[in-house]
């Protein structure tokens, strides 16, 4: 009787020690809490939060109102959300984008949705995070400016398939679906040396599914975006594998090149540590390329059709430029870099459409410690966002924002951290120099051809996860202006 006596009494003191040292814990934190100020905003539902109206603003064709309608109710700096399932602090303005990008591994690391994980499995179980970092290191010796000089010859030349196969001969097009085919094709060339345009295509396929997976709300069940995503994911790693198998193949048997291309690069360089990736990981990381390859620069040059057909003198200015170009070539003879570096205002131009339509519409990170950002606390574990709208549209960043105007890109261009569809810092996209050439020899290509008109001219644009013409922008193509 007595043992049961103090056991219960034992039990009774170890409850009661255990409730105050609760209670003391929720006091601490209720004070500390109390005393933080954290943003002004709203988190919305459970778990949903706010990000159905986060991702109806983009598919509505207005991604922008989301951030702007919460800068002018909370703070035009900083604001507080719940989006993806996770609290989220929105970081506004050059401010905001200059401390995100100062304190990247300081402050703040690369944190990406649930979704984003699944979608892309490592097959060592690290994260997306440690995986970016990973590739990071990899790339540049590709993606550096002196070594993308042999590709554009290379861009050339698809191109001039690309228009031979998909363009020519035709009175109507529709142009979003001719970009992507263009991007990817490119990206296959350069990542994996495939330029058969049926295997291309058949590549191509599941792309779409995959990226309107990885911003998503990470419910996998039949029928959800999240669900196509992972199954489009696991479809087009499995046509990878194949091509790496294939090409381990070949490198032995000395019919590939060890430098002819980032998969042969993969495939034969080792971490510090002496270690080569496998198949799985190869896969994961060439599947991540060719779609930071493809779709974004996709919908730019899609955004850049469709800005030069509304705008019919700065057509000809570009017109004017790539002409000058295209008289300073031999018969059939590719373009080279230095042919490039002379395209400064179509590259303006380029700027100013991805200015008013981003690809990019942010990106995210994680507080690695408590901060004070515009006198508010940050704690540690809240994710934290930015936005190209806040300040691409913004009138203190780009004065009469609605306004297309080059000019803006001339000289020093706009002031430090405002122009950001590359984002910023070091995580500013490796493939920004790779973009830039891509998109310049499509629209050297496209304006030596034609001169075209929207088919429709009130066509609603569409945010998911990039901005898109609703129905893809059709055009009818009319012979190109001839310049005097």
């Amino acid at each position: 009787m007595e043992f049961f006596f103090l056991c219960g009494l034992t039990l009774f003191i170890l409850f009661v020690t255990l409730s105050l040292f609760s209670l003391f814990s929720y006091a601490r934190r209720t004070t500390h809490d109390s005393q933080a100020k954290f943003p002004p905003g709203k988190t919305g539902l459970p778990y949903i939060g706010e990000s159905l109206e986060f991702l109806s603003t983009g598919r509505k064709g207005h991604p922008e109102k989301f951030i702007y309608d919460r800068m002018a109710k909370f703070s035009s700096k900083v604001f507080r959300t719940s989006i993806l399932g996770e609290t989220t602090a929105v970081l506004c303005g050059a401010a905001g984008n200059k401390f995100l990008f100062s304190n990247e591994n300081k402050l703040v690391t690369a944190w990406w949705p649930k979704s984003v994980d699944k979608i892309f499995p490592s097959s060592n179980q690290t994260s997306s995070k440690e995986e970016s970092i990973k590739m990071r290191k990899l790339l540049p010796n590709f993606l550096k400016p002196e070594a993308l000089q042999r590709y554009v010859g290379m861009m050339d030349t698809i191109a001039q398939r690309h228009f031979e196969y998909g363009w020519e001969g035709k009175q109507q097009v529709t142009v979003f679906p001719l970009a992507k085919n263009y991007t990817f094709w490119v990206a296959c060339k350069v990542f994996l040396s495939i330029e058969d345009p049926k295997r291309v295509d058949e590549l191509a396929g599941p792309f779409n599914a995959l990226a309107s997976g990885i911003i998503s709300i990470p419910i996998d069940l039949p029928g959800t975006a999240f669900n196509k995503g992972i199954k489009a994911s696991n479809l087009i790693r499995k046509e990878l594998i194949a091509i790496i198998k294939q090409r381990k193949i070949d490198l032995a048997e000395k019919k590939a090149s060890p430098t002819q291309d980032i998969l042969s690069h993969m495939l034969l360089t080792s971490d510090e540590n002496g270690q080569f990736m496998n198949e799985l990981d190869i896969a994961d990381k060439i599947l991540g390329l060719l779609i930071g390859g493809h779709d974004t620069a996709s919908a730019a040059i899609t955004f850049i059709v469709k800005y030069l057909a509304e705008l019919p003198d700065i057509y000809e200015k570009v017109l004017a430029e790539q002409m000058e170009v295209a008289k300073s070539k031999a018969p059939g003879e590719l373009l080279n870099w230095e042919d490039i570096q002379k395209m400064r205002y179509s590259w303006n131009v380029a700027c100013e459409v991805m200015r008013l339509a981003p690809p990019l519409q942010g990106a995210f990170r994680e507080a690695m410690n408590d901060f004070i950002f515009a006198g508010f606390t940050i704690p540690k574990g809240w994710k934290l966002y930015w936005s190209t709208h806040a300040t691409h549209r913004n009138p203190e960043c780009f004065p009469e924002p609605e306004k297309f105007d080059p000019s803006r890109f001339e000289g020093n261009g706009p002031a430090p951290y405002t122009f950001v569809p590359f984002g910023g810092g070091p995580r500013m996209c490796p493939g920004k120099e790779y973009a830039r050439l891509e998109i310049l020899v499509f629209m050297y290509n496209i304006v030596k051809r034609y001169n075209w008109e929207k088919l429709l001219p009130h066509e609603k644009i569409i945010v998911d996860p990039m901005p898109i013409p609703a129905k893809g922008l059709p055009v009818r193509l009319l012979p190109p202006k001839i310049i005097a």
